[in-house]
C-alpha cells in the first residue's frame, strides 16, 4: 500500500508541479527514466534555502543492489569514478545540464558519449538510506534541481470503484 500511495504521489507531483521544484524553461522532459518504472522515491527533493544550508540536492529512489541505470537523455560522461569512497557517475546533457548518479559502479568512461536510455552503471550499496537507493541529482550550473523533472509525465487514471451491492 505505501509503494502504491508513493507512487501515486509522485505521479500527482509530476502532473501538477510546484513552484519550488520547477526547472528552468531550457529543460526539456527527456523520456527515459533512470530505473525501470515505478520509480519509487525514498526521499524527496528538498532544495536548501542558500547554498550551504541543509537539505537534499537530489532525489533517492528505491532499487535493489545491482539495478541497471540507464542515461536519462544523451550527453557525454562528465565524471566516472570514486567520490569520498563512492562510485559516482556525472553525464552532461543537452543544454547544459549535468545529472548525477551515486553509489553506483560506472559501466562507461570520462569523456566519452551516452545515448538516451543506455545502461550507464550499476546500482552498488551505500549508507545513504537505510534500504538501498539511488541518489539521483540534476545540475544547471552550480544550481541544483529535482531531477524529477526530466522523468515522462505520467498522466493520473482513477480507476472506477465498485459499489456495494452494484
Amino acid at each position: 500500500m505505501t509503494t502504491l500511495l508513493l507512487t501515486l504521489l509522485l505521479a500527482l507531483s509530476q502532473a501538477f508541479g510546484s513552484t519550488t521544484s520547477a526547472a528552468p524553461a531550457t529543460t526539456t522532459t527527456t523520456g527515459v527514466r533512470p530505473l525501470p518504472p515505478p520509480l519509487v522515491v525514498a526521499r524527496w527533493w528538498d532544495p536548501p534555502p542558500t547554498p550551504y544550508a541543509a537539505g537534499h540536492r537530489g532525489v533517492d529512489l528505491s532499487a535493489p543492489v545491482g539495478a541497471e541505470l540507464r542515461a536519462v537523455g544523451p550527453g557525454r560522461v562528465y565524471y566516472a569514478g570514486p567520490v569520498a569512497g563512492r562510485g559516482v557517475l556525472s553525464l552532461t546533457l543537452p543544454g547544459g545540464l549535468r545529472t548525477t548518479y551515486e553509489p553506483v559502479r560506472p559501466l562507461v568512461s570520462g569523456g566519452e558519449e551516452v545515448t538516451a536510455g543506455q545502461v550507464v552503471a550499476v546500482l552498488t550499496e551505500g549508507a545513504h538510506c537505510a534500504e538501498p537507493c539511488l541518489h539521483w541529482g540534476l545540475l544547471a550550473g552550480e544550481t541544483y534541481l529535482n531531477p524529477l523533472t526530466l522523468v515522462p509525465r505520467t498522466t493520473p487514471r482513477l480507476l472506477p470503484t465498485v459499489r456495494p451491492g452494484g
